[in-house]
């Protein structure tokens, strides 16, 4: 759709999904979001950039979101958001002050006309039109496991767990510190440039055997990575091969990635946990990695074997292909949802906002249910 039709229709919906590290903005009826930028906000005193996330008070989360929002409705959304409908793609653990914020801002400051919040394990599902799977979402901070059983979220059975972007990269940094000098100064951008570029998933027996101190097999080649313009950083094939190691290695409690959606099958009625091992939906940037799903397949068959799962019986682990990129699928569902009558069904309108002055809580049973 091209800027000059946008900005001449009445009838857009913006389509958020505002996540710790990126943010995904588009229109409804769209196939993928128009940009994709980092959530964060240049300080108009010190004019370093700040994490809209890292909001050290409800006063200065609102202020951070009255210039995040600026930025993207007046350079990239280019129309006024005044009496215009926002649909927000949110988590079922999204914290209480996060979205009460949100909607203040987006009511009070920018005076929408209507807002729908939409759960973004739910509407994952909608690009691939089934009911009942079992969503699992790595982002930034967490990862978060909910079973969707026919078009509801079980909440009771959850997991989460904080093993996401943020501790790969701590891990990575860690690991390349031990062969590098300077890299505690490397910025953020930079390990996740890293990640991406230079690691990759390894087989689970190749994981062993690297974590070895004389390990019997030989890693991949090294490589340099340029810093800078002339300097450059040392990226051992053993550290390749082993920087997402954390998300399948097991904490004091015995849980991991691969025990987290076991445990959430295991919450789930007997009867519908066959289903679910054998639809399981991956969403996150991090899910994109090369040989993400075949190394969490072997995990997953792994953990099977041990006594703790061993009354499962699950036949297998199969996942769907989305028909877009991982990283934005719950903004897809949005869009999709947006352009149907939930919309106008279901928003939370201006007048009935500042009238209640409060949104529908997914975790209380009354509203939670009249707001899917």
């Amino acid at each position: 759709m091209p800027i000059y039709e946008s900005l001449s229709s009445d009838k857009l919906t913006v389509v958020l999904d505002i996540g710790a590290a990126y943010t995904k903005f588009g229109f409804t009826g769209e196939f993928a979001p128009r940009t994709i930028i980092k959530s964060v906000v240049r300080c108009k005193k010190t004019g370093q950039l700040r994490k809209i996330w890292d909001y050290e008070s409800p006063e200065d989360l609102y202020d951070l979101l009255v210039d995040f929002l600026h930025t993207i409705y007046f350079k990239y959304a280019l129309l006024s958001p005044k009496d215009k409908p926002v649909i927000i793609v949110e988590s079922l653990l999204c914290p209480t002050l996060f979205r009460e914020t949100l909607a203040k801002v987006l009511f009070s400051h920018y005076e929408i006309s209507m807002m729908l919040t939409l759960p973004s394990h739910l509407i994952t599902l909608a690009s691939i039109a089934i009911d009942t799977a079992l969503v699992v979402d790595i982002g930034y901070k967490e990862s978060v496991v909910i079973p969707i059983c026919h078009g509801l979220p079980l909440i009771q059975a959850w997991q989460a767990l904080p093993l996401g972007a943020e501790a790969i990269h701590s891990k990575l940094k860690t690991m390349l510190s031990s062969n590098n000098t300077g890299i505690q100064n490397l910025s953020e951008d930079i390990m996740e440039d890293i990640k991406v570029r230079c690691c990759f998933v390894t087989e689970k027996h190749r994981a062993e055997q690297l974590a070895l101190v004389k390990p019997e097999i030989t890693a991949c080649p090294d490589v340099k990575y340029p810093v800078g313009g002339t300097d450059s950083i040392n990226i051992s094939g053993k550290v390749r091969e082993r920087a997402f190691e954390i998300l399948y290695e097991e904490d004091n409690d015995h849980l991991c990635l691969s025990t987290m959606i076991l445990d959430a099958i295991m919450q789930v009625d007997i009867n519908l946990r066959h289903k679910l091992s054998e639809n399981l939906v991956l969403i996150g940037g991090t899910t994109m990695t090369q040989g993400f799903r075949a190394r969490l397949k072997e995990e997953l068959e792994y953990q099977l074997k041990s006594e703790r799962y061993s009354k499962l019986h699950l036949k297998k682990f199969a996942f769907h292909t989305l028909p877009c990129k991982e990283n934005y699928a719950a903004w897809l569902g949005g869009a999709i949802y947006g352009a149907t009558e939930l919309l106008n069904m279901k928003a939370v309108t201006k007048e009935n906002y500042f009238k209640e002055n409060k949104l529908p809580d997914w975790v209380h049973l009354r509203e939670g249910i009249r707001s899917l």
